[in-house]
């Protein structure tokens, strides 16, 4: 299969070139700190499982089982075959045990999504098939395939639920507000868990220029000729590294009703982890195992989410991640920093003999 070219597991055709296989691997293996910090945490939660089970029967599970199932396409060997074997392909890769479904929608805005509370059901819409080639869609069908080894359709899934009923509660002030509250924390979760699921497709596709155009052309469209994957990346970084402390307060207001982090901000990420030791030992065959799941520690698992948000403030070139640097730092002139930075939010001081010094018509 994609590892030695030969037929395995059921495997029906393989791929175009040889990918290495990961047996056993963990989810803790390409999890962001902070995606693996929460999802250790909540493993270990005594009585989880039966919670959620409980409130299963609250969620309209079956009925967006039913919905995917009566009104979009089922991939299979005989619908969307290509999809089919990327699909199984990258459940071998990831040693998946149980394929999930996987439908295709019809929606032209590019998609796709894990969701479901007992098993994980896959969905892509007309849209995203349409737009990426090959590798690029192998990427995705891995994106989602990680969603699914790590557990995030649960979450997902109860992301969508409490959004929905925050609509229907939205007229009792104290209802809606605590549970905005617990959306704006699993939205801030679950961005991190794309990233976690960014790193999964580049694992099973093993091209990190396929997965970097494929998030290129979710931001751009179908143009690649006229686009650039190293100009695309400039921009992250220029989004990173510009403007002032207005700027910045207006970056976490964009991006707190998102579920998932910008397209440039994915690809700079992932770029990053491409070229990170824990990608090259993973690629070396030294990763975390699946059975060693249970002797995981919470704390170590806070310790480096911590960590990784400390690294990201530290290395960070907005500026009030800058000003938070020289907070914990001690640096001096603090106060006349924030006044330089907030200067942007004051209109400037008319000049001395211009248009505001003008006699004002009657």
């Amino acid at each position: 299969m994609s590892d030695d070219g030969q037929q395995q597991t059921g495997h029906e055709r393989v791929p175009s070139r040889q990918r290495r296989r990961f047996p056993g691997i963990s989810s803790r293996a390409y999890e962001h700190p902070a995606d693996r910090s929460a999802l250790v945490a909540l493993r270990k939660l005594s009585g989880f499982d039966t919670v959620f089970k409980a409130l299963s029967g609250l969620l309209p599970e079956r009925s967006l089982r039913l919905l995917f199932l009566s009104d979009s396409v089922r991939v299979s060997e005989r619908q969307f075959q290509h999809l089919h074997d990327m699909l199984l392909d990258a459940c071998y890769v990831l040693d998946l045990e149980k394929v999930p479904p996987m439908y295709v929608n019809q929606d032209p805005q590019p998609n796709a999504m894990c969701i479901g509370l007992d098993e994980p059901i896959i969905v892509v819409t007309t849209g995203l098939v349409e737009l990426l080639d090959e590798e690029e869609m192998r990427a995705v069908v891995g994106h989602e395939v990680g969603h699914a080894l790590s557990g995030h359709s649960v979450y997902r899934t109860i992301l969508l639920f409490l959004t929905s009923l925050a609509l229907k509660v939205a007229w009792i002030p104290l209802g809606n507000f605590a549970i905005m509250a617990i959306i704006t924390a699993l939205r801030e979760w679950f961005r991190k868990s794309e990233l976690s699921a960014d790193r999964a497709g580049l694992l099973v596709g093993q091209d990190v220029r396929a997965s970097m155009r494929g998030l290129m052309k979710i931001a751009g469209g179908n143009h690649l000729h006229e686009m650039n994957v190293d100009a695309f990346l400039e921009q992250a970084e220029e989004y990173d590294s510009g403007g002032d402390l207005r700027d910045s307060v207006l970056k976490i207001l964009n991006v707190l009703p998102r579920s998932h982090p910008f397209a440039t901000i994915r690809a700079a990420e992932l770029k990053k982890w491409a070229e990170s030791r824990d990608f090259q030992r993973i690629m070396d065959g030294h990763y975390p195992r699946r059975d060693e799941d249970k002797d995981t520690s919470v704390s170590d698992s806070f310790r480096e989410s911590a960590a990784s948000y400390a690294s990201d403030v530290k290395t960070s070139k907005d500026p009030l991640m800058k000003l938070v640097t020289d907070l914990t730092g001690g640096a001096g002139d603090l106060g006349g920093r924030v006044r330089r930075g907030f200067d942007g939010f004051r209109s400037p001081p008319p000049a001395k003999g211009g248009p505001a010094d003008a006699p004002q018509e009657g």
